[in-house]
């Protein structure tokens, strides 16, 4: 006979600002989410994650551990951040000291598909839907492809 674990997801160990709404069935541990948040269902939020005021992360979205994102973000459906590179050519199989963070400025809008390696992407940038954002980005501007590049640069103000 064949035996396994069942494990529901839950919402465990998660500060909570005002007016949170987060659809389930959802996976939320140890993280903390500002005011007016949004969370779709079929999300994981690990722990060491932040999620800043008015930001709407969409469903089937994976935040990993030491990501930081901003107020009035948008992170479309099925968006994936990566926090372990490989760099000794495999997994770093829960050794955290390997993991890397990533952080998300303000008013950042992450299209659906994307893949967010660990980076910092600054305020006012636009990754369009499926791209790969290998390397930080320092301007605001449209980025799209794989890896992502540069595709409108925004005047500065």
């Amino acid at each position: 006979m064949t035996t396994f674990s069942l494990i529901s997801s839950q919402i465990k160990d998660v500060s909570f600002g005002e007016r949170v709404k987060v659809v389930e069935p959802c996976n939320l541990y140890g993280c903390a989410l500002g005011d007016d948040v949004f969370v779709g269902p079929f999300v994981e939020i690990q722990s060491n994650v932040t999620i800043g005021e008015r930001t709407k992360v969409q469903s089937h979205s994976f935040v990993c551990s030491l990501v930081s994102i901003g107020e009035n973000c948008f992170i479309g459906h099925g968006v994936m951040f990566i926090n372990d590179t490989f760099a000794s050519g495999r997994p770093a199989g829960g050794e955290k000291s390997k993991w890397k963070t990533t952080v998300i400025g303000n008013n950042v809008s992450i299209g659906s598909g994307a893949t967010i390696l660990p980076v910092t992407i600054c305020d006012d940038a636009v990754i369009g839907a499926g791209a790969v954002v290998t390397k930080s980005i320092t301007f605001p501007g449209v980025y799209v492809g794989n890896p992502a590049k540069i595709l409108i640069k925004e005047n500065a103000q």
